[in-house]
């Protein structure tokens, strides 16, 4: 077993790497990270359809971007970081093969040098397992190349922690000094009060325990909150009436946080609901949800594991990370979505694969072939419910997203194009189908008036979108009705042809 890092001794004066970050650097033991990584980046262009379109987040990140379409309303809780993140590609080509393609492979290279960073902390085939576990699970998979931010706190979190507890142990060590400050401000890039509760744990440690006291630790950590977080909290000045009002708004966006017990809700989108608002319904197959259950218990035992062999402190810190950067999600939040808890998942996973390494690999038990068969067939099982609840996950998005396309190519036809405006039922993602703008007069995204919409029509093609059952508001209802995919469509006076 690879010699490990004993985190707590953290008073003794390094001149250099800690000896068992030294000793682990021998050739032959990366290569396992990086088939892990590979076969990640792999596993999305094959399960995760690179031609399967942008969803509703995704067109109101990437039209910040994007010359296909005009910028959508970005409401008070989102972040920059995705719009730069996919800028490369995005700012050039309306592509979204290409753009997953360039995603996937971008989290493949951050899941690596993530795993990296716990080199000699950890027992490589215990990085290496935890990369496979993480990287297997439906939810990771399927967001990897997407054009959100979860994959990407989750990344910054478990790089983080692994470059904290490297700067603890060596007060030398710049590039954990900078990885520290680095992944904290990926973290504060793309959502920055996660990137708090993530990071709740290294900094009260930093402040409040003696001996973990480093003043350029925690410099770093606040300087990468800040650099994060810098251009939102400035937004939040110039565009949404201050820090405590953007705040605010994006805590009325939510459902107003506060003590509200999610946990129900995040079970029931375990079975593949991209966003369960409301979240009701029968909870999923039980087989769907047992790893679930399963993963917080493999957790402590890896943290009783690492107990006995003295390394607690990186176990320990990774379950405190873990549980800050879950609570928000499962105890303040009236809804679901089964990616908020992706740094939840990346954080758990190096502990619950050193609780299942230890379970195969202990020398001298009797019960080890018992132990060996019922890990692999827990595995076995585990890895053929997440591929089946991808594979549906993966077609109901894509049959969605096409439907989206399809009602975008019918307002072609009914003569609403560029420059155009689009309002109502799903009017987000279909405008930027269409290459549209889009608008709204309440709800989250509201963002204009009625009669602005109306002087609208007056100067470009205006198309209001409503369910077969539902009705055009006052100002539309004279306008020429379409029938588009299962929408109706009402059409601005001298923009469309004829009723259908």
């Amino acid at each position: 077993m690879v010699k490990t890092l004993n985190v707590p001794l953290v008073g003794a004066r390094r001149h250099g790497p800690p000896p068992a970050a030294r000793g682990s650097r021998r050739p032959g033991g990366e290569h396992w990270l990086v088939l892990v990584a590979a076969a990640f980046t792999l596993a999305q262009l094959v399960l995760v359809r690179p031609g399967m379109g942008l969803g509703w987040d995704e067109t109101v990140y990437v039209s910040q971007i994007s010359p296909h379409a005009p910028a959508a309303f970005f409401s008070a809780p989102r972040a920059r970081g995705v719009p730069l993140l996919v800028a490369p590609i995005a700012s050039w080509s309306s592509s979204t093969t290409l753009l997953r393609v360039y995603l996937a492979l971008l989290s493949g290279l951050g899941l690596f040098l993530a795993l990296r960073v716990w080199r000699g902390l950890f027992p490589i085939r215990v990085l290496a397992s935890a990369g496979a576990l993480f990287a297997t699970l439906w939810v990771t998979l399927f967001y990897g190349p997407q054009a959100m931010p979860n994959y990407w706190v989750a990344i910054g979190a478990l790089a983080g922690v692994g470059c904290f507890l490297r700067a603890q142990a060596d007060r030398f060590d710049r590039a954990a000094l900078w990885g520290a400050g680095l992944s904290t401000a990926l973290m504060a890039w793309m959502r920055p009060t996660d990137a708090i509760w993530a990071t709740l744990p290294l900094l009260v440690l930093v402040v409040a325990v003696r001996r973990w006291r480093r003043p350029r630790l925690l410099l770093a950590l606040v300087a990468g909150l800040v650099a994060g977080a810098g251009e939102w909290i400035v937004e939040a000045y110039a565009g949404y009436g201050g820090l405590g009002q953007r705040l605010a708004d994006g805590s009325r966006i939510q459902g107003g946080l506060g003590w509200n017990i999610a946990v129900g809700d995040q079970m029931r989108s375990l079975g593949g609901r991209a966003l369960c608002r409301p979240c009701t319904g029968a909870m999923p197959n039980p087989v769907v949800m047992a790893w679930w259950f399963v993963l917080p218990l493999l957790a402590v035992l890896g943290l009783v594991i690492a107990v006995k062999a003295r390394r607690t402190a990186g176990t320990l810190l990774l379950l405190a990370c873990a549980t800050t950067a879950g609570v928000p999600y499962l105890f303040m939040i009236g809804y679901a979505a089964p990616r908020f808890l992706l740094p939840v998942y990346a954080l758990l996973a190096i502990p619950v694969a050193d609780a299942l390494v230890h379970l195969v690999t202990a020398p001298g038990r009797a019960w080890r072939p018992v132990a060996v068969t019922l890990v692999a067939l827990g595995l076995a099982g585990h890895l053929a419910v997440q591929f089946a609840v991808l594979q549906a996950t993966v077609q109901r998005t894509t049959v969605t997203h096409r439907g989206w396309a399809s009602t975008a190519a019918e307002l072609h036809r009914f003569g609403v194009r560029a420059p155009c405006l689009l309002t109502g039922h799903q009017a987000v993602p279909i405008a930027f189908y269409a290459g549209c703008s889009s608008a709204a007069t309440s709800g989250h995204n509201a963002n204009t008036t009625p009669s602005a919409i109306v002087r609208a029509g007056q100067r470009e093609p205006v198309a209001v979108l409503t369910t077969p059952a539902g009705r055009p508001p006052a100002y539309a209802r004279d306008w020429a009705p379409h029938r588009a995919g299962d929408l109706r469509v009402y059409v601005a006076p001298g923009a469309g042809g004829g009723t259908v």
